[in-house]
């Protein structure tokens, strides 16, 4: 009992940072910065606001109601209420693969974020050591040293060590975070000023709508891409167009201003005007067949085979190349092609003669150059009001976390839950209110004169990428400390939570619970833990996704579980 629920001995403070440090996972600071970056200052509305409200109605309506029957009955988990509650003993076989399916995608949120903050901050960390991942620590041994610290303080110190954990780290990532929010800001001009960059360059991601301003820059963009696409199909894949250098020097001559790669936006652009003397006449036709194979290629998109009749007649719009999937590892592929001579060691110079040129280039970089320079611009897109209300149903999933249903039954009195109900929806303010407007203002934030993030970058890397690039060495140190510490803070109770499943749940239900002394059912208990910490950090080092995305994966599923606890 000790070892799982810490003898039931939790009091207010320790039960609201342990709670409170369990629900804000990576999902609220490194996604929450991503999805802003991706969708615009309306994700605090989808999640945030309602989660305030609904955390604490559940804190109150459900936590304190399975806390007195827990310290009645003598339960740990989830499961042995169920049984009792709908008496039922086969439900437990149903619900335990179902909630263990749902926990494992919920800690490989925090295995890969902290493998991406730890990589991102690190670059350039090493001379010569692992250089395929920028010279800074690669994420998969990021991710393995905070699945290993995470996994001995769990198998050492149980419930108690882990509430006791939770409070120091949500202490650590709390504070640190207004530290973050309030350097990035003052980098950025203030509060005032990055916000009215944004409301110039992308006034879009400060509303639900899209502004009519972002919607014709978008368009400019699209057809200024289209151009490129046909321009580099008709000269590389055709072979049917060759500019001379006094066409190309007549190309550059006429076109502002110069931003990157737009020696090749010049000459595509100069290649498509018609001939002055003949206006039927131009550099070079394709036909449709031609222009949208010309789209899918520049876009890195896969051609169908046979190719679609449809499009031998008419022009693929943007939402019809999405449709189609990109080629694997083919910006991979063409990156470290184009720009070879410029990636190396980020702190070593571009030309030894001639230091002003700037650095070497990461791959990260090289990367990002290139799918700013090749794929197609995001077209700006309103945020659907059947989507922002159905949102409002994810943060039901806290009333089925098996994790946090354990910290419940921890708690010393039902006097204890005061506290965590009234300062939750405040605290949920706190760290999400900072980490949306750092994304927000990262889609126009400049940093000596360039923009700070290209087209299409990473949403992962977003909170990483700003601590970095804002803020000095020892402060990017401390504040991805605390960028990590809100990563901890959940893993250890969902790592534990499954354990207990395991052995209260299973082995001694099943195998009798006069069968096993109390120390073989905590060794059990450790090394299912372990287990799953192996199975979690293996699905990590597979393709990623974005964190918000697998979150809301997650949340959706103990959201549909909802009602079975509520009754």
């Amino acid at each position: 009992k000790d070892y799982m629920l810490a003898s039931h001995s939790i009091g207010p403070f320790l039960l609201l940072m342990s709670i409170f440090g369990t629900t804000m996972t990576a999902f609220a600071l490194v996604g929450s910065s991503g999805e802003a970056y991706k969708e615009g200052v309306g994700v605090y509305g989808m999640l945030a606001s309602s989660s305030g409200i609904i955390h604490s109605l559940c804190f109150f309506l459900l936590g304190i109601k399975l806390w007195s029957w827990g310290y009645k009955y003598g339960y740990t988990t989830q499961i042995q209420f169920f049984r009792d509650r709908l008496e039922s003993d086969r439900i437990g076989i149903l619900l335990f693969p179902i909630l263990v399916g749902l926990v494992i995608p919920y800690l490989l949120i925090g295995v890969m974020s902290s493998g991406v903050v730890i990589s991102s901050i690190s670059e350039g960390a090493f001379e010569s050591s692992f250089a395929d991942y920028d010279y800074g620590v690669p994420p998969w041994l990021g991710s393995l040293v905070i699945s290993l610290v995470v996994l001995i303080y769990v198998f050492f110190g149980g419930m108690r060590g882990t509430a006791w954990a939770n409070t120091f780290q949500t202490i650590v990532f709390m504070v640190l975070g207004v530290v973050t929010f309030v350097v990035i800001s003052n980098k950025l001009g203030g509060l005032d000023a990055a916000s009215h960059a944004v409301l110039e360059k992308n006034p879009s991601k400060l509303m639900r709508a899209v502004d009519p301003a972002d919607r014709e820059r978008y368009a400019e963009r699209y057809q200024t891409w289209t151009l490129i696409a046909k321009y580099n199909y008709a000269r590389r894949i055709l072979k049917t167009l060759k500019l001379t250098d006094e066409q190309k020097a007549e190309a550059y001559k006429r076109f502002k201003p110069r931003f990157p790669n737009w020696q090749t936006t010049a000459e595509a652009v100069y290649a498509n005007q018609p001939d002055p003397e003949d206006p039927e006449k131009k550099l070079y036709k394709l036909t449709n067949e031609q222009i949208n194979k010309a789209l899918l290629t520049q876009d890195d998109r896969v051609i169908p085979d046979p190719f679609p009749e449809k499009w031998v007649q008419g022009i693929m719009a943007h939402h019809d190349l999405r449709e189609y999937p990109r080629k694997a590892n083919a910006e991979e592929e063409k990156a470290m092609l184009i720009f070879a001579e410029n990636i190396g060691h980020p702190e070593h110079d571009l030309d030894p003669d001639d230091p002003s040129k700037g650095k070497k280039w990461t791959i990260k970089k090289a990367l990002g150059v290139y799918r700013a320079s090749s794929w197609a611009p995001d077209a700006p897109h309103p945020m659907s009001k059947l989507v922002f209300f159905t949102y409002f149903f994810v943060p039901l999933s806290v009333g089925m976390f098996p994790h946090l249903f354990q910290h419940w039954l921890t708690a010393r009195s039902a006097a204890t839950f005061k506290l965590p109900v009234v300062a939750h929806p405040l605290f949920i303010m706190i760290v999400w209110v900072p980490c949306v407007l750092v994304g927000v203002w990262a889609t126009s934030a400049t940093f000596q004169g360039a923009p700070l993030f290209p087209p299409h970058f990473p949403a992962n890397a977003v909170l990483a990428a700003m601590v970095k690039k804002m803020t000095s060495p020892v402060l990017a140190g401390f504040l991805t400390a605390g960028i990590l510490a809100a990563i901890m803070s959940s893993l250890d109770s969902q790592f534990l939570c499954i354990g207990t499943m395991f052995t209260e749940d299973i082995v001694v239900h099943y195998g009798g619970k006069d069968r096993f002394t109390d120390k073989q059912v905590v060794f059990m208990a450790r090394m299912f833990i372990i287990i799953i910490v192996a199975i979690t950090y293996g699905f990590s080092l597979l393709e990623p996704r974005r964190v918000f995305t697998l979150g809301v994966w997650c949340f959706s599923g103990f959201s549909s579980l909802f009602p079975i606890i509520f009754a």
